[in-house]
């Protein structure tokens, strides 16, 4: 069974983030059962979220979520959703790190992608990540009875 922790901001981001977790492994990993993942809502000045995994393995299983929680509530879940994209990428062996960092090459799809020469929005897990989020949100609010709430704005 998986494993979900969220820690940070305010009772109703966690239990909304919580939902948004199990919704994502629901839609892109239904078969995975052993994933710990633990998500924090924290301030962050440089980006929205992150996500690192915590294992050197192929497949990993354990990662951490790190989220903006001054972000608005839709902004909050899309990016747990752009994030989980990521967990699904590292879990399914579709990204893996370079095993030198110094060579600014990442593994996607059996593909060696230079991050040092490719801009971010051109790198193919940001493009998944980023094309998949509004639509995980969308159909998490559908489900979860949010659609027509001012905050979802679906």
């Amino acid at each position: 069974m998986n494993n979900i922790e969220v820690t940070g901001g305010i009772k109703s981001q966690r239990d909304k983030v919580e939902s948004m977790v199990q919704f994502c492994i629901e839609k892109l990993m239904p078969r995975m059962q052993t994933l710990e993942i633990d998500i924090r809502l924290a301030s962050i000045n440089d980006a929205n979220g992150y996500c690192t995994k915590l294992e050197e393995t192929k497949n990993p299983r354990n990662f951490d979520i790190e989220v903006d929680y001054k972000l608005s509530m839709r902004q909050i879940l899309e990016t747990v959703a752009h994030e989980m994209v990521h967990v699904k990428q590292y879990a399914r062996n579709e990204m893996c790190d370079a095993d030198n960092p110094s060579t600014n090459k990442t593994s996607w799809k059996s593909n060696s992608v230079c991050t040092k020469s490719t801009e971010y929005w051109d790198l193919p897990w940001e493009i998944e990540a980023h094309g998949r989020e509004v639509g995980l949100f969308v159909r998490w609010a559908q489900a979860n009875g949010y659609a027509n709430t001012k905050w979802a704005n679906v």
